[in-house]
């Protein structure tokens, strides 16, 4: 691997802060976490990060450039995330915007498994048009009642039927009961209409549960599955993707709390490259005029860190959501490209007949 990579910072500093001394608190915290005067000099050199550059870019915020030496990840996600972000998640005024990644880290964490095209290949859905998802919901309804929702929203069409986030394994739709009778739901309209549409379940869990309800959506027939990394633990993605061979899409349920405008991680780099890196297929994030509030200039760069030449690591779908209107997917697809998958629910259950109300959307995305 190379030797180090570079990690970019922006500062926001208090009264009386002094840039420069928080820049070097940094770099200890984050490596030897002691004092500069009790660290040996080859530990110093070898070890702590080193700041290359610090700039003032506004009022009170600087802009910071620590590079970390790649041995300090210890070839683990958990690690590396703890070498970014650590300790000084703690501390006020600290924004981690970017990283700059040496190409054998990102092979060695591996990325996708299927990417874009892989989900394009399970669905059917050519090159130049977009992917469509809606999820099943609410909270509340039998697993009965939800695959009834599945096989009308099949019967329309949409190309990826997920469970709600909220759906886990609730009294009124247990697990296994509920991915059963959903996946048969699909398949059934899939005979009907000779479609491709898939089914993923939620398989947000407890550590001592994931691997059960991966392996349960696998040999249900189900080629994808939906997780909420920041619930499990990001390193849950990854080894999903290593020992489940599922198509893995991501939800940011619990990630806004990391995203602030002076302090956290910027939604690029969370729900784009780490997600991405940790080996997300697709990532669903709040698309701009929804319900959160997230900017299109947000929500670019987080497209485009999903999609970007990023070492060799597959590039993975944008699934934007949160409130889209499905009227304006044709707007949507046109300012962000046809490798995004259109994420709508609550637009669709307002017109009320769900199979035909999924059926003109797909008219209006060129599908059919």
């Amino acid at each position: 691997m190379e030797s180090s990579f570079t990690v970019h910072y922006r500062l926001h500093c208090a009264a009386g802060e002094n840039p420069m001394d928080k820049a070097r608190g940094i770099a200890l915290e984050q490596t030897v976490e002691l004092p500069a005067t009790c660290v040996r000099d080859d530990i110093r050199e070898q070890w702590v990060g080193q700041i290359q550059d610090l700039e003032p870019i506004e009022d009170a915020h600087w802009q910071c450039r620590i590079s970390y030496d790649t041995r300090l990840a210890g070839g683990e996600l958990t690690q590396l995330l703890n070498t970014l972000f650590g300790n000084i998640s703690l501390k006020a005024g600290i924004r981690l915007e970017r990283v700059d990644w040496p190409n054998a880290l990102l092979a060695h964490f591996g990325g996708p498994a299927h990417g874009i095209d892989g989900l394009r290949r399970m669905t059917g859905v050519e090159p130049g048009l977009p992917l469509t998802c809606t999820a099943l919901k609410p909270v509340g309804y039998s697993a009965d009642e939800l695959a009834e929702l599945a096989y009308r929203f099949a019967l329309g069409g949409v190309d990826i039927i997920k469970d709600d986030h909220g759906i886990a394994d609730q009294a009124s739709a247990p697990f296994v009961e509920r991915l059963a009778a959903c996946q048969a739901a699909v398949e059934r309209a899939n005979r009907q209409t000779g479609g491709s549409s898939r089914y993923f379940p939620n398989v947000t869990a407890p550590a001592h549960c994931l691997a059960e309800r991966l392996n349960a959506a696998r040999e249900a027939g189900c080629t994808g599955v939906l997780i909420s990394p920041w619930l499990c633990g990001l390193d849950s993605l990854r080894w999903a993707r290593d020992h489940s061979g599922l198509a893995l899409m991501a939800h940011p349920a619990l990630t806004g709390g990391q995203m602030g405008s002076d302090h956290g991680l910027s939604p690029e780099l969370l729900l784009g490259e780490l997600f991405r890196i940790a080996g997300a297929d697709a990532s669903i994030y709040p698309n701009t005029g929804g319900r959160f509030g997230f900017s299109e200039a947000t929500c670019h760069a987080i497209n485009q860190a999903l999609r970007q030449p990023l070492g060799n690591l597959r590039p993975a779908a944008p699934a934007p959501g949160g409130g889209m209107d499905a009227q304006r997917a044709p707007h949507w697809i046109e300012r962000y490209g046809p490798d995004t998958i259109v994420l709508i629910g609550g637009s669709l259950y307002a017109q009320g007949d769900i199979t035909t109300a999924a059926r003109k959307l797909l008219q209006a995305l060129g599908r059919n």
